[in-house]
C-alpha cells in the first residue's frame, strides 16, 4: 500500500516541474513544447533522485536490522551453550546417582542372599529338632530335652553369629613424668620408634588411596607407648622435634617403596605444633623435605585443627616455606565444623579429616554455618577433599555416602598395622608383594596382619549389625 508521504512527494515533484516549465515559457520566452520538455526532464531527475535516496535509506535500515539479528543470534548461541553445560552437569549427576544406586542394590542383593541362607539354616535346624522331639520317649522330662537342644544349638550359634573377639588393648603402665621422659629419650636413642600404617579408602569403592603413619614407641621392656601417651611429655621435654624428624625419614622410605608399585598413592605424616614453632628443629626437617622435594605431591603433612587456629608469625612463615616447596597439608583432630575453606586453601590445605560421628551429629547443623551434608561440596570448590575418619560401622558408611564423602578411614576398613621389617629398609630391594595390594584387592602393601581378625561376613556380619557399631 502506497504511503501518504510518497504521494505527497510525487505531487510536490510534479508541481516543481510544472512551475519550472511555466516560468521558462512565460518569463524566458521559450516555446511551449520546449518548456514541456524541460519540465519533463526536471520531473525525471527529481524522480531518480528520490528513488536513489529511498534506496540508500532502506539499505541503512536493513544493515541495522542485520546487525541486531547478528547480536540476537550470538546471544542465542551463548544461551544454548550454557544450557548444554547445565545439561551435561545434570547428566553427570544422574550417572553418578545411578552408579551409587547400583552399588547399593548390589549390596542389598548380597544381604538378601545372606538372609536366605540363614532362613534355610534355621529351617533345617528346626526340622532336625522336631525330629528329635518326635523320636524322644514321652517320659523324658522336658528340661532334659531343652538342655539337649541348647547343647546342640549353642556350638552352631557360636560359629555362625558370634563375631571374632577384639584384641584386648594393652594396659597402660603408670609412670611418673621423669620416668616417661626417660623412656622416650631411651627409645629415641635406641631407635625403638615404630611406624604403623592405617589406610584411607575411597567411598564407596573402598580402594586404598592413602596411608596415615601412626607413631609408636617401645620402652626398654618392649611396652608399646601410643602417641597420646607420650606426645605431651615429649613436647615438654623438647624431644618432639627429633621424633618428627625420625618419623619423616621413615615415611619417606615407605613412600618410595609404595611408589615403586603404584604412583597413585600417598602418605600422611603427622607434624607437631612444637616442631613448626622451633627454628632449630624446623630447619632440620625443612632441609630434609627440600632434599625429597620430588615426593611433595604424594607426601602430605598433617597438623591439628588447634595448630591452624593458633598460628603465630613464625608458624605462618614456616607453613608458607613448606607450601612454596610443593607440600600439601591436612587437618585432623577437628572438634567443630566452623571452617574457613578459602583461608585454609590459601595456606595449602588440601585435606580435612572429620570424625564420622561429628559429621552425622544432627546438632552440628545448629552450631555451624553450613549443614554437614553440604560440607564436602563447599570444600571441593576450594580444592579440599573431606575425609571421614573413625568409621566403625556399615551404617555410618551408608549415611556418609548421602553426604557425598569420597574418602573414609577407620577400624571398619583396617586398624593401624605395623610395618613389615622390609618396610623401613632401603628401597633398593625389589618388592615381591602382589601388585593388587595397593588397589584394595589384597592385603596392604606395607603392612602385615598375621594376628588381625578377618572381616566378618555372612551371618557374623548380620549379628554385628544387630548389636550395633563397635
Amino acid at each position: 500500500m502506497i504511503r501518504i508521504s510518497t504521494i505527497f512527494i510525487a505531487i510536490c515533484m510534479v508541481l516543481v516541474a510544472a512551475s519550472l516549465g511555466f516560468v521558462l515559457y512565460s518569463v524566458a520566452g521559450i516555446s511551449g513544447s520546449e518548456s514541456a520538455i524541460v519540465a519533463l526532464t526536471a520531473l525525471t531527475c527529481l524522480i531518480l533522485y528520490n528513488a536513489l535516496s529511498m534506496r540508500l535509506r532502506d539499505r541503512s535500515d536493513v544493515g541495522g536490522q542485520i546487525a541486531d539479528l547478528s547480536r540476537g543470534t550470538a546471544d542465542l548461541a551463548r544461551q544454548v551453550a550454557e544450557f548444554g553445560r547445565r545439561l551435561a552437569a545434570v547428566e553427570g549427576r544422574v550417572t553418578s546417582a545411578n552408579s551409587t544406586g547400583a552399588d547399593r542394590m548390589q549390596g542389598m542383593a548380597g544381604e538378601i542372599n545372606e538372609l536366605g541362607g540363614l532362613v534355610r539354616q534355621l529351617a533345617a535346624s528346626v526340622a532336625h529338632h522336631e525330629d528329635l522331639l518326635a523320636a524322644a520317649p514321652v517320659a523324658q522330662p522336658v528340661a532334659s530335652l531343652r538342655d539337649d537342644l541348647l547343647q546342640r544349638v549353642a556350638p552352631a550359634a557360636t560359629v555362625v553369629f558370634a563375631p571374632p573377639p577384639p584384641a584386648a588393648p594393652p594396659q597402660p603402665i603408670s609412670r611418673s613424668q621423669a620416668q616417661l621422659v626417660g623412656a622416650i629419650r631411651h627409645a629415641i636413642d635406641e631407635n625403638r620408634l615404630d611406624i604403623y600404617l592405617q589406610p584411607m579408602v575411597t567411598l564407596p569403592q573402598r580402594k586404598v588411596r592413602y596411608y596415615e603413619a601412626v607413631t609408636r614407641l617401645r620402652d626398654e621392656r618392649d611396652q608399646v607407648l601410643a602417641a597420646d601417651d607420650f606426645i605431651e611429655a615429649a613436647e615438654s621435654a623438647g624431644l618432639i622435634g627429633r621424633i618428627d624428624h625420625m618419623v619423616m625419614l621413615r615415611c619417606v622410605q615407605v613412600l618410595r617403596r609404595l611408589m615403586i608399585r603404584s604412583k597413585d598413592v600417598g602418605v600422611f605424616c603427622n607434624v607437631s605444633a612444637a616442631t613448626l614453632a622451633s627454628p632449630a628443629h624446623f630447619t632440620q626437617c625443612l632441609d630434609f623435605l627440600e632434599a625429597n622435594r620430588a615426593l611433595a605431591p604424594s607426601f602430605v603433612l598433617e597438623f591439628k585443627q588447634a595448630t591452624f587456629r593458633n598460628l603465630g608469625p613464625v608458624e605462618s612463615e614456616n607453613l608458607a616455606a613448606l607450601s612454596q616447596r610443593g607440600y600439601r597439608f591436612s587437618i585432623d583432630h577437628v572438634s567443630d565444623l566452623r571452617l574457613e575453606p578459602r583461608e585454609l586453601a590459601d595456606r595449602g590445605v588440601r585435606f580435612i579429616k572429620v570424625p564420622a560421628a561429628l559429621l552425622l551429629d544432627t546438632r552440628q547443623s545448629a552450631t555451624s554455618d553450613i549443614h554437614p551434608s553440604d560440607l564436602s561440596d563447599l570444600l571441593g570448590r576450594f580444592g579440599i577433599d573431606l575425609i571421614a575418619e573413625r568409621i566403625e560401622g556399615e551404617r555410618s558408611v551408608v549415611d556418609l555416602l548421602d553426604y557425598d564423602v569420597r574418602f573414609g578411614q577407620g577400624f571398619l576398613f583396617a586398624p593401624p598395622r605395623p610395618l613389615r621389617p622390609e618396610g623401613a629398609s632401603a628401597t633398593a630391594e625389589a618388592p615381591q608383594a602382589n601388585p593388587q595390594d595397593l588397589n584394595g584387592a589384597g592385603p596392604s602393601a606395607p603392612v602385615t596382619s598375621p594376628t588381625a581378625p578377618p572381616r566378618a561376613t555372612g551371618s557374623a556380619a548380620l549379628a554385628r549389625r544387630a548389636l550395633g557399631p563397635n
